[in-house]
Protein backbone atom coordinates (compact mmCIF):
# COMPACT_ATOMS: atom_id res chain seq x y z
CA UNK A 1 0.00 0.00 0.00
CA UNK A 2 1.04 3.58 -0.54
CA UNK A 3 2.69 5.24 2.45
CA UNK A 4 0.98 8.57 1.69
CA UNK A 5 -2.17 9.73 3.52
CA UNK A 6 -3.17 6.33 4.83
CA UNK A 7 -6.34 6.45 6.89
CA UNK A 8 -6.52 4.26 9.98
CA UNK A 9 -9.68 2.15 9.79
CA UNK A 10 -9.28 -0.09 12.87
CA UNK A 11 -7.46 0.90 16.04
CA UNK A 12 -6.83 -1.78 18.68
CA UNK A 13 -5.39 -0.64 22.01
CA UNK A 14 -4.11 -2.87 24.86
CA UNK A 15 -6.69 -5.53 24.02
CA UNK A 16 -7.00 -8.42 26.42
CA UNK A 17 -9.54 -11.25 26.62
CA UNK A 18 -9.86 -13.65 29.56
CA UNK A 19 -12.13 -16.70 29.64
CA UNK A 20 -13.21 -18.87 32.54
CA UNK A 21 -12.66 -22.57 31.83
CA UNK A 22 -14.80 -25.51 33.01
CA UNK A 23 -12.81 -25.72 36.23
CA UNK A 24 -13.53 -22.11 37.08
CA UNK A 25 -9.99 -20.95 36.32
CA UNK A 26 -9.26 -17.80 34.34
CA UNK A 27 -7.54 -18.41 30.99
CA UNK A 28 -5.98 -15.45 29.23
CA UNK A 29 -6.73 -15.79 25.50
CA UNK A 30 -5.22 -12.43 24.48
CA UNK A 31 -3.08 -9.88 26.24
CA UNK A 32 -1.80 -6.41 25.38
CA UNK A 33 -2.61 -6.42 21.66
CA UNK A 34 -1.92 -3.09 19.93
CA UNK A 35 -2.53 -2.74 16.20
CA UNK A 36 -3.57 -0.11 13.67
CA UNK A 37 -5.08 -1.30 10.41
CA UNK A 38 -5.38 1.06 7.46
CA UNK A 39 -8.37 1.54 5.22
CA UNK A 40 -8.22 -0.85 2.27
CA UNK A 41 -5.48 -2.95 3.84
CA UNK A 42 -5.36 -6.76 3.69
CA UNK A 43 -4.21 -8.06 7.08
CA UNK A 44 -3.52 -11.72 7.83
CA UNK A 45 -3.78 -12.94 11.43
CA UNK A 46 -1.47 -15.94 11.56
CA UNK A 47 -0.79 -18.47 14.27
CA UNK A 48 -1.41 -21.98 15.57
CA UNK A 49 -4.61 -23.21 17.17
CA UNK A 50 -5.11 -21.60 20.56
CA UNK A 51 -3.11 -18.45 19.89
CA UNK A 52 -6.16 -16.16 19.98
CA UNK A 53 -6.42 -15.13 16.34
CA UNK A 54 -10.12 -16.03 16.07
CA UNK A 55 -10.74 -14.40 19.46
CA UNK A 56 -9.18 -11.23 18.08
CA UNK A 57 -11.36 -11.42 14.97
CA UNK A 58 -14.48 -11.99 17.09
CA UNK A 59 -13.57 -9.03 19.29
CA UNK A 60 -13.36 -6.76 16.25
CA UNK A 61 -16.74 -8.12 15.10
CA UNK A 62 -18.42 -7.46 18.49
CA UNK A 63 -18.99 -11.20 18.91
CA UNK A 64 -16.60 -11.32 21.88
CA UNK A 65 -16.29 -8.67 24.58
CA UNK A 66 -12.75 -7.68 25.58
CA UNK A 67 -11.71 -7.88 29.21
CA UNK A 68 -9.31 -4.97 28.85
CA UNK A 69 -8.49 -2.37 26.21
CA UNK A 70 -10.66 -1.17 23.37
CA UNK A 71 -11.30 -1.30 19.62
CA UNK A 72 -12.47 1.52 17.36
CA UNK A 73 -13.47 1.26 13.71
CA UNK A 74 -13.73 4.56 11.88
CA UNK A 75 -13.94 6.15 15.34
CA UNK A 76 -16.88 3.96 16.38
CA UNK A 77 -17.19 0.91 18.61
CA UNK A 78 -17.55 -2.58 17.13
CA UNK A 79 -21.12 -2.67 18.44
CA UNK A 80 -22.00 0.51 16.54
CA UNK A 81 -20.51 -0.92 13.33
CA UNK A 82 -22.31 -4.23 13.83
CA UNK A 83 -25.67 -2.52 14.33
CA UNK A 84 -25.12 -0.67 11.05
CA UNK A 85 -24.52 -4.06 9.34
CA UNK A 86 -21.11 -2.85 8.17
CA UNK A 87 -19.24 -6.09 8.77
CA UNK A 88 -19.02 -8.79 6.13
CA UNK A 89 -18.35 -12.35 7.36
CA UNK A 90 -16.81 -15.34 5.58
CA UNK A 91 -16.31 -18.49 7.65
CA UNK A 92 -14.89 -21.96 6.91
CA UNK A 93 -18.26 -23.23 5.72
CA UNK A 94 -20.34 -21.18 3.24
CA UNK A 95 -23.60 -21.58 5.26
CA UNK A 96 -25.79 -21.02 2.20
CA UNK A 97 -29.50 -21.77 2.46
CA UNK A 98 -30.19 -24.95 0.47
CA UNK A 99 -33.72 -23.93 -0.53
CA UNK A 100 -32.69 -20.56 -1.97
CA UNK A 101 -30.97 -20.20 -5.32
CA UNK A 102 -27.52 -18.63 -5.40
CA UNK A 103 -28.73 -15.16 -6.32
CA UNK A 104 -31.42 -15.28 -3.64
CA UNK A 105 -28.78 -16.30 -1.08
CA UNK A 106 -26.75 -13.22 -1.97
CA UNK A 107 -29.86 -11.05 -1.74
CA UNK A 108 -30.76 -12.31 1.74
CA UNK A 109 -28.83 -9.73 3.85
CA UNK A 110 -30.23 -6.93 1.69
CA UNK A 111 -33.72 -8.37 2.06
CA UNK A 112 -33.32 -8.31 5.85
CA UNK A 113 -32.09 -4.70 5.70
CA UNK A 114 -35.12 -3.60 3.69
CA UNK A 115 -33.55 -2.98 0.28
CA UNK A 116 -36.05 -2.78 -2.56
CA UNK A 117 -36.44 -5.76 -4.91
CA UNK A 118 -34.76 -3.80 -7.70
CA UNK A 119 -31.83 -2.76 -5.49
CA UNK A 120 -31.32 -6.32 -4.27
CA UNK A 121 -31.37 -7.77 -7.76
CA UNK A 122 -28.97 -5.19 -9.19
CA UNK A 123 -26.48 -5.51 -6.33
CA UNK A 124 -26.61 -9.31 -6.39
CA UNK A 125 -25.93 -9.33 -10.13
CA UNK A 126 -22.90 -7.08 -9.58
CA UNK A 127 -21.54 -9.36 -6.85
CA UNK A 128 -22.08 -12.49 -8.95
CA UNK A 129 -20.21 -10.87 -11.82
CA UNK A 130 -17.38 -9.90 -9.47
CA UNK A 131 -16.81 -13.47 -8.28
CA UNK A 132 -17.42 -15.12 -11.65
CA UNK A 133 -20.72 -16.82 -10.82
CA UNK A 134 -23.15 -14.87 -13.00
CA UNK A 135 -24.13 -17.92 -15.03
CA UNK A 136 -24.88 -19.87 -11.84
CA UNK A 137 -27.30 -17.32 -10.36
CA UNK A 138 -30.28 -19.67 -10.65
CA UNK A 139 -28.53 -22.77 -9.38
CA UNK A 140 -29.06 -24.17 -5.90
CA UNK A 141 -26.02 -24.39 -3.57
CA UNK A 142 -26.01 -28.22 -3.81
CA UNK A 143 -25.36 -27.86 -7.55
CA UNK A 144 -22.10 -25.98 -6.94
CA UNK A 145 -18.66 -27.24 -6.01
CA UNK A 146 -17.21 -26.32 -2.60
CA UNK A 147 -15.08 -23.59 -4.13
CA UNK A 148 -18.04 -22.09 -5.99
CA UNK A 149 -20.11 -22.13 -2.82
CA UNK A 150 -17.37 -20.20 -1.04
CA UNK A 151 -17.28 -17.68 -3.90
CA UNK A 152 -21.03 -17.20 -3.43
CA UNK A 153 -20.39 -16.71 0.27
CA UNK A 154 -17.79 -14.03 -0.51
CA UNK A 155 -20.23 -12.31 -2.86
CA UNK A 156 -22.85 -12.27 -0.11
CA UNK A 157 -20.36 -10.82 2.37
CA UNK A 158 -19.64 -7.94 -0.02
CA UNK A 159 -23.32 -7.33 -0.79
CA UNK A 160 -24.02 -4.80 1.98
CA UNK A 161 -20.91 -2.76 1.10
CA UNK A 162 -19.24 -3.43 4.49
CA UNK A 163 -16.48 -1.32 5.98
CA UNK A 164 -14.56 -4.45 7.00
CA UNK A 165 -14.56 -8.02 5.67
CA UNK A 166 -13.80 -10.58 8.40
CA UNK A 167 -12.61 -13.98 7.16
CA UNK A 168 -11.98 -16.92 9.49
CA UNK A 169 -9.94 -19.63 7.71
CA UNK A 170 -12.32 -19.52 4.73
CA UNK A 171 -10.26 -21.82 2.49
CA UNK A 172 -9.03 -24.40 5.01
CA UNK A 173 -11.52 -27.10 3.95
CA UNK A 174 -10.65 -26.85 0.25
CA UNK A 175 -8.05 -28.66 -1.85
CA UNK A 176 -4.92 -26.81 -2.96
CA UNK A 177 -6.01 -26.32 -6.58
CA UNK A 178 -9.34 -24.80 -5.52
CA UNK A 179 -7.63 -22.63 -2.90
CA UNK A 180 -5.26 -21.10 -5.45
CA UNK A 181 -8.13 -20.15 -7.76
CA UNK A 182 -9.99 -18.59 -4.84
CA UNK A 183 -6.89 -16.62 -3.81
CA UNK A 184 -6.95 -14.89 -7.17
CA UNK A 185 -10.73 -14.40 -7.07
CA UNK A 186 -10.55 -12.86 -3.59
CA UNK A 187 -7.73 -10.49 -4.51
CA UNK A 188 -9.63 -9.41 -7.62
CA UNK A 189 -12.75 -8.64 -5.54
CA UNK A 190 -10.63 -6.85 -2.93
CA UNK A 191 -9.00 -4.63 -5.56
CA UNK A 192 -12.39 -3.83 -7.08
CA UNK A 193 -13.95 -2.78 -3.76
CA UNK A 194 -10.97 -1.44 -1.73
CA UNK A 195 -12.36 -3.02 1.43
CA UNK A 196 -10.36 -3.61 4.58
CA UNK A 197 -9.89 -7.35 5.11
CA UNK A 198 -8.97 -9.16 8.33
CA UNK A 199 -8.08 -12.73 7.40
CA UNK A 200 -7.43 -15.52 9.93
CA UNK A 201 -5.20 -18.42 8.84
CA UNK A 202 -2.62 -20.88 10.12
CA UNK A 203 -1.07 -21.26 6.65
CA UNK A 204 2.11 -19.19 6.29
CA UNK A 205 2.24 -19.26 2.47
CA UNK A 206 -1.42 -18.28 2.25
CA UNK A 207 -0.85 -15.34 4.60
CA UNK A 208 2.20 -14.11 2.66
CA UNK A 209 0.57 -14.45 -0.76
CA UNK A 210 -2.62 -12.59 0.14
CA UNK A 211 -1.75 -9.88 2.61
CA UNK A 212 -0.13 -6.48 2.94
CA UNK A 213 1.00 -7.34 6.46
CA UNK A 214 1.14 -10.58 8.41
CA UNK A 215 0.36 -10.25 12.11
CA UNK A 216 1.89 -13.20 13.94
CA UNK A 217 0.22 -14.27 17.18
CA UNK A 218 1.93 -16.48 19.73
CA UNK A 219 0.06 -18.37 22.48
CA UNK A 220 0.16 -18.67 26.27
CA UNK A 221 -1.23 -16.05 26.53
CA UNK A 222 -2.07 -14.88 23.01
CA UNK A 223 -0.07 -11.83 22.02
CA UNK A 224 1.06 -10.07 18.89
CA UNK A 225 4.65 -11.25 18.57
CA UNK A 226 5.47 -9.69 15.18
CA UNK A 227 4.08 -7.70 12.26
CA UNK A 228 5.77 -8.49 8.95
CA UNK A 229 5.38 -6.19 5.94
CA UNK A 230 4.78 -8.08 2.69
CA UNK A 231 6.31 -6.03 -0.11
CA UNK A 232 5.44 -8.32 -3.00
CA UNK A 233 4.13 -6.35 -6.00
CA UNK A 234 0.43 -6.09 -6.76
CA UNK A 235 -1.57 -7.28 -8.55
CA UNK A 236 -0.26 -10.68 -7.52
CA UNK A 237 -0.39 -13.83 -9.56
CA UNK A 238 0.47 -17.35 -8.47
CA UNK A 239 3.83 -17.07 -10.23
CA UNK A 240 5.09 -14.86 -7.39
CA UNK A 241 5.13 -17.96 -5.14
CA UNK A 242 8.01 -19.31 -7.24
CA UNK A 243 10.25 -16.30 -6.62
CA UNK A 244 13.16 -16.19 -4.15
CA UNK A 245 11.66 -13.14 -2.43
CA UNK A 246 8.42 -14.99 -1.66
CA UNK A 247 10.47 -17.78 -0.06
CA UNK A 248 12.43 -15.18 1.94
CA UNK A 249 9.21 -13.65 3.27
CA UNK A 250 7.80 -17.06 4.23
CA UNK A 251 11.01 -17.77 6.15
CA UNK A 252 10.90 -14.34 7.81
CA UNK A 253 7.33 -14.91 8.98
CA UNK A 254 8.13 -18.41 10.23
CA UNK A 255 11.14 -17.15 12.17
CA UNK A 256 9.08 -14.37 13.76
CA UNK A 257 6.83 -16.83 15.55
CA UNK A 258 7.59 -17.27 19.26
CA UNK A 259 7.05 -20.62 20.89
CA UNK A 260 7.37 -23.22 18.13
CA UNK A 261 6.28 -23.94 14.59
CA UNK A 262 2.95 -22.75 13.20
Amino acid sequence: MSEEKREVEIKIRELGVTFRDNSGNDVQALTGVNLEIYKGEFIALLGPSGCGKTTLLRSVADLQQPTTGDIHIQGQTPKEIRLQQKFGFVFQQPVLLDWRKVKKNIELPMEIMGYSKEERSKRADEMLEMVGLKEFANHYPRQLSGGMQQRANIARAFSLDPYVLLMDEPFSALDEFTKEKLYEDLLKAWRATNKTILFVTHNIQEAVFLSDRVCVLSPHPGRLSAVVDIDLPRPRTLEVKDTPHFTELVTKVRNSFEGGSV
